[in-house]
């Protein structure tokens, strides 16, 4: 597993900790966030609300079913489980592409699809 790698799932597994600390040291000052379809997070103050959104209860569950690498990229796929404060749980499949700029991760692009 490169260092790239390693850095995406020390902030995965800050999501699952809810560890705003850990998730935010690997990010660039200027990242952004976008969740395709619903929104986009710029800069980590904005990143940082995201973290723990109030309309969620608790910490994601993530499993992650494949981790890949080019150039600057690196892309992860996987099956995830959430609680929302008013429509209960949820299962999701999720792919996250994270771009890096030198050792810190710059932009997140989030596809998430609902499942039954």
């Amino acid at each position: 597993m490169s260092d790239r790698q390693r850095a995406v799932h020390r902030y995965l597994d800050g999501f699952r900790r809810g560890d705003h600390e850990a998730i935010l040291a690997l990010l660039t000052e200027d990242v952004v966030w976008r969740i395709h379809g619903l929104r986009t997070t710029r800069g980590k103050l904005e990143f940082d609300s995201e973290i723990a959104n109030p309309a969620f209860e608790g910490s994601p569950v993530l499993d992650v079913e494949r981790t890949i690498e080019a150039d600057d990229v690196v892309v992860v796929t996987g099956i995830g489980q959430g609680r929302h404060r008013e429509a209960g749980s949820f299962r999701f499949a999720y792919n996250d592409l994270f771009t890096f700029r030198d050792d810190l991760i710059a932009q997140i692009d989030s596809y998430v699809v609902p499942l039954g």
